[in-house]
């Protein structure tokens, strides 16, 4: 995938100064730190290159347009500290003084009109995860793990669900060939016959919740019968995880063999994430996976670092989902009510 913006090293040294004179912490003080971004996105002093970037980024999304796009050579922190791959998340709290990263995640959000998603019970309710190998999670199907991811939304089994990722690379070794894959939904539906299509959108599948899912919420086992196939060109899916519920009809089963014939058949794009990239790409209009193809510095690709947030595609969006924010906090999912949402 070509860049859709490249932004110069002033531009980038700019934005850099200005996320290190955040005065608020994003894991501890949230909305206070959301408010500092909210006032720097009003901002006469931003870059022109990233505010006008991101006015075309939101206006082709609303107006059904291209949806993924590639921003390189991006602000990150001076310093970018190796975790401790026991937990990870908690190192991170200790070690991590400077949010230059997150500032940029959540200015990127902002100024797309995107508002940022977070779980009470992932990440411990942080808006900014980590894709980083936990050693508790080798060779699982989860954001945890150092191994391929096959081709998936995020949080399928979850009733809420992000409409936008964003990953930003913060350390990335370039021997290393490991790439994120994304396939727009709109191409994988040109390959799906009407039939296979109507039984798609039928609430006949289930997907089983992931390992590091279930270890952080109890009650997260398997979600609710479900489509495949929402919207227009929405996929509600996970390769070798989502599948026909028991009592389905023969019909179930052929469309989910026809949607993994048309997965391998469709065009992906391929993104080998650098230090500095930002990958903003559609979670439900489109499925996406880790594909390694070949380990120089194995170590080295164990501390790979991508900083990630979930986002929903607008904010009027985002209130359709206002019961599950318990807390006050928008965007912020009490994941103990899920139950009260439909899947």
């Amino acid at each position: 995938m070509q860049p859709f913006l490249h932004l110069s090293e002033h531009d980038k040294e700019a934005l850099t100064s200005t996320f290190l004179k955040l005065s608020t912490n994003p894991y501890s003080e949230y909305l206070a730190f959301k408010e500092e971004i909210s006032h720097l996105a009003t901002s006469s002093a931003l870059p022109d290159a990233l505010t006008s970037a991101c006015e075309r980024i939101l206006v082709a999304r609303e107006t059904g347009g291209e949806a993924a796009y590639l921003l390189r050579n991006c602000p990150l922190d001076p310093e970018v500290p190796v975790f401790d791959q026991d937990d990870p998340v908690t190192d991170k709290y200790r070690q991590k003084r400077t949010f230059v990263a997150e500032g940029f995640l959540a200015l990127f959000a902002e100024l797309t009109g995107s508002p940022l998603l977070a779980y009470s019970t992932r990440n411990n309710g942080d808006f900014f995860h980590d894709v980083y190998a936990h050693n508790r999670y080798r060779n699982t199907q989860t954001q945890k793990t150092d191994g391929e991811l096959y081709f998936h939304n995020d949080r399928t089994a979850h009733p809420v669900r992000a409409d936008y990722l964003a990953l930003l690379g913060m350390r990335s070794d370039p021997r290393n060939l490991i790439y994120t894959g994304y396939i727009d939904g709109r191409d994988i539906l040109r390959l799906l016959p009407a039939h296979c299509q109507e039984a798609l959108r039928q609430p006949l599948f289930h997907t089983p919740y992931d390992e590091y899912s279930r270890d952080s919420n109890t009650l997260q086992v398997d979600s609710k019968p479900h489509t495949v196939l929402e919207e227009s060109h929405c996929f509600r899916y996970y390769d070798t995880r989502t599948r026909p519920l028991p009592a389905a009809p023969v019909e179930a089963w052929d469309a989910m063999l026809a949607l993994k014939d048309a997965l391998v058949r469709t065009t992906r794009q391929r993104v080998r994430l650098g230090v500095g990239d930002l990958f903003s790409f559609p979670n439900q209009a489109g499925l996406h996976n880790r594909e390694i193809l070949e380990l120089s510095y194995p170590v080295q690709a164990r501390r790979r670092w991508l900083l990630k947030t979930y986002s929903f595609r607008s904010p009027e969006y985002m209130r359709r989902f206002r019961e599950a924010f318990t807390t006050g906090v928008d965007g912020f999912v009490y994941d103990h009510v899920e139950s009260a949402f439909a899947a």
